[in-house]
This record gives structure tokens, sequence and C-alpha cells, in this order.
């Protein structure tokens, strides 16, 4: 396991992501229209503001208030409240609020698949991009079958890598734009 992930400027905030299976849950929940490193530094303003980011916590607080606290842990507060409610509400209710079964109990990459396609705001796309963090980040074999072939956050390793996996990703969208406008 890694001391740290390098997805974010803060040290804090990667060492978190790291080592708490739950943070790093809710960094890829909050990874939608912001950046990466908005998105993960989201787990550890949440423990700051709630003293903890634990399944239970996260179910039962009234997240949106935290959420909207300015700085504001993402640009759609109450959208992405409820979404990491609902996340910490699955993960306490099917998995005894211990977040790392989701992968540790998943016997091959079909069974990973399963349980990452059950977690609310877990999209294909998201689903590749977690395989590839557990599989290369993580070393957990069922995950590899869920590595996809293009670069994902699996492939960052350091604020370089970081910075190189935005550009080749902006620049992937471009190319996908200009396709999809001429079809």
């Amino acid at each position: 396991m890694p001391d740290q992930l390098h997805f974010t400027e803060s040290d804090e905030a990667n060492a978190l992501i790291a080592t708490d299976p739950m943070a790093l849950l809710v960094g890829f929940v909050l990874d939608q229209q912001v950046t990466v490193q908005k998105a993960f530094s989201g787990p550890l303003a949440l423990k700051e503001r709630l003293g903890s980011i634990d399944a239970e916590t996260l179910a039962s607080a009234d997240l949106e208030p935290v959420f909207r606290e300015r700085p504001a842990i993402h640009r759609f507060p109450g959208a992405m409240a409820e979404r990491v409610r609902a996340l910490a509400m699955h993960v306490r209710d099917h998995y005894d609020g211990d977040a790392a079964r989701i992968w540790t109990g998943a016997a091959d990459g079909d069974a990973l698949r399963a349980n990452l396609a059950g977690l609310p705001g877990f999209g294909a796309m998201k689903i590749k991009a977690l395989g590839s963090v557990l599989a290369k980040r993580f070393g957990v074999a069922a995950a590899h079958d869920l590595v996809p072939w293009h670069p994902t956050l699996g492939d960052v390793d350091s604020a370089q890598a970081l910075a190189d996996y935005q550009a080749a990703k902006r620049a992937h969208k471009a190319e996908w734009s200009k396709a999809r406008a001429r079809v």
C-alpha cells in the first residue's frame, strides 16, 4: 500500500486518500466537473470539518452545509453532498462500514466490477479509473481485469505524472470532441 497518492498538491490529502479507503472512494465520487486536485482534496476538507469520514459519520451527517462552507468542497455542493451521503450509506449498509471490503472481498475482476458498479456515483469510467488505481498503486489482483488501455489515475505516481496525465486527458477530450462534431 502506498504512503500517498499524488492526486493533489497537499501531502496530507494525498496521504489520506492512500491510507483511508473511504477517503479514496469519496475522492472518486467528487471527481466530476472539477479538477483532480479539487476532487481528491475533498476528503481531507470533509475530515477537517466533520472530525471523521467513516461511513457512519458521512451517512448520518447533514452534509450539504458542510459542502457549502467556504471554501466549498465542490462546485456543486448540494448534489455532491447527496452523492457522498449515498455512497456512505451504501458502504455502511452493504460492507459494515468497511470501504476496503469492496475490493478485498472481491474474488475476481467480475466480482470487483459488480461491487464498484453498485456504488452510487460510479459509472464505467470511474470503475476503470478506480480499478486502475487499485491494480497499479495498491496491488489488488482482482482489479487487473479492470485496467483500460488508456492512461488513468492509476498511472499517476508523482506530481509530474499528474500534470502529464491531465495534459493527455485534455488532448484526448479535444480529439474526441472533434470526432463527435464530424458525425
